[in-house]
């Protein structure tokens, strides 16, 4: 328990995260990786050493040298290989090996890496000969201290040809991680936390993992659990990831937070993503490809039940969007639409993960959250989504969160009901006609549930709404003629002034009984 930590093994765990090694003159262990001392761990001892370090004031992670790592650019970076040989846990114990990123001019601070094993753990002394590092390569020149480590990698199984396959989760850069989906690919990440994103007017806070400690899983069956440091300017935080390799990845995730200074714009469970343009609007102008966006949308279930469905946006300004609730069910960043002819691209935007993050306990008053950036390319990750509480966090105080994290296909429990598979836009008014100005014809898609099986003759009745402006007399809703059953769209003409936003709301009815989740859209009537 925490109250029972002796202050000796606090004082050591604390050296272990951040301060130079103490060498122990052991001999390299089987797998050629070099250890430091053994010493004790648990999460209850990183807890308090997070809490600790709360009550301190901040210290940055050490830097290697500066001007070298500049040097080490996305090009140079990706010459850096990792001698899968050195891999921990290549030859065992355990299913998983794990192998590690150098740091870089994108990636520049130091990070922690330690084996853990029987409540001992033990730091993994940086080499650079665990990398693949020309004589003329930038890292050459780079000293052993401080551990030039950035990141790490979970490979697939050993059972597996696991040096040839691609890792299944990663760790890098300030506190994101991502994982691979059911599909075979990865797309999206993870943060361990978001401090006011997109908010201004200064620069987004971004705390950092600063230490990991790895614990093997045993059979294939097993999580692999990684313990983690979080630190930066307004919090500490202590993290545990039990990750599951199943047809995707499943990760129950644990933070204890400890707030250095008073945080009003808290972001739990936060998603990043990128999303360029989509169905909603043309490409003609902009790009050969139809579509080009790792998620087209964001799902949410609310603590009364409803399902929502929020397709992207690309604004033209930054702008946040909240959807307030209480005990949320779920929500993520999800990529729904599967074709390949609607992006042909070889880097496979139709298999990117989607990610549903499931609270896990009752996370209380809050909202969903939704923060869209301008991107005039697909380099940039403009979308974040997290749950962001009610109250805001004091200085000196502590919050803990338990939520499962899923990088699958799809929704690990969809809806039964309709689901939005499409979201266009166009000219309002009718074909032959004088289009109207001001007027923009919108035609939603709606696809499975109860539309699967109605009776013949029974067209289900949209409900509609905005924040402003007004629906004209022009309302459609039809079976898609494709033969698909259960795939109906229907349309309807907005009229509007102004270039204010509108907040828009759809679902589908038949008779007295809701047929699909809710449509939400946030319109910009001159983008």
């Amino acid at each position: 328990m925490v109250q029972t930590l002796s202050r000796r093994n606090l004082l050591s765990l604390a050296a272990a995260a951040g301060m130079a090694p103490v060498l122990t003159g052991e001999a390299r262990a089987a797998t050629g990786l070099q250890f430091g001392p053994a010493r004790a761990f648990s999460y209850e001892d990183l807890k308090a050493m997070a809490r600790e370090r709360a009550g301190k004031p901040y210290v940055a992670p050490p830097r290697p040298n500066p001007e070298i790592v500049a040097r080490i650019d996305y090009d140079n970076h990706g010459k850096l290989r990792f001698n899968k040989d050195f891999a921990l846990f290549g030859t065992g114990p355990g299913a998983y090996p794990v192998t590690f990123q150098h740091v870089g001019q994108y990636f520049p601070k130091t990070v922690r890496m330690h084996a853990l094993a029987n409540g001992q753990a033990r730091e993994i002394l940086y080499d650079n000969s665990y990398f693949t590092i020309q004589p003329d390569h930038p890292a050459a020149k780079l000293p052993a201290e401080p551990s030039a480590f950035a990141g790490l990698w979970l490979q697939e199984a050993r059972s597996r040809d696991w040096k040839k396959d691609e890792p299944w989760a990663t760790w890098l850069g300030a506190s994101y991680f991502r994982a691979v989906g059911e599909l075979g690919q990865v797309g999206l990440s993870a943060r361990g936390i978001a401090l006011s994103p997109g908010q201004g007017p200064g620069p987004e806070e971004f705390p950092d993992f600063v230490a990991f400690w790895v614990e093997t899983a045993e059979k294939e069956t097993d999580p692999v659990t990684l313990y983690a440091l979080l630190d930066g300017p307004s919090l500490t935080g202590a993290y545990r990831f039990q990750c599951r390799r199943t047809s995707g990845v499943i990760m129950d995730i644990e933070a204890t937070l400890n707030f250095r200074a008073r945080v009003t714009q808290l972001g739990v469970a936060p998603l990043t993503s990128m999303y360029w343009y989509s169905e909603t609007t043309t490409s003609r102008t902009t790009d050969w490809r139809p579509e080009v966006h790792d998620s087209d949308g964001l799902a949410i279930w609310t603590g009364a039940g409803e399902r929502i469905w929020r397709p992207l946006n690309n604004p033209p300004r930054t702008m946040t969007s909240s959807f307030v609730d209480h005990g949320p069910r779920g929500f993520g960043l999800l990529q729904r639409d599967r074709e390949f002819l609607h992006y042909l691209d070889g880097v496979k935007y139709e298999k990117r993960p989607s990610a549903w993050v499931e609270p896990l306990g009752d996370w209380g008053r809050g909202a969903v959250q939704i923060v869209e950036l301008p991107t005039d390319d697909e380099i940039h990750d403009n979308i974040v989504a997290m749950w962001v509480p009610e109250e805001a966090s004091a200085a000196g105080s502590s919050r803990e969160y338990r939520y499962r994290l899923h990088w699958l296909a799809d929704e690990p429990t969809p809806t039964p009901l309709a689901r939005v598979v499409a979201t266009r836009l166009g000219r309002g008014g009718q074909p032959g006609q004088p289009r109207p100005p001001g007027v923009r014809k919108f035609l939603i898609e709606f696809k499975g549930g109860p539309l699967a099986n109605l009776p013949k003759g029974v067209i289900p009745e949209p409900v509609l709404s905005a924040s402003r402006g007004s629906f004209g007399d022009y309302k459609y809703t039809e079976a898609v003629p494709n033969d698909v059953p259960g795939h109906w769209r229907t349309q309807f003409d907005l009229k509007v002034e102004g270039s204010d936003p509108v907040e828009m709301r759809c679902y589908l009815k038949v008779g007295d009984q809701v047929a699909s989740e809710t449509w939400l859209y946030q319109y910009h009537p001159q983008a």
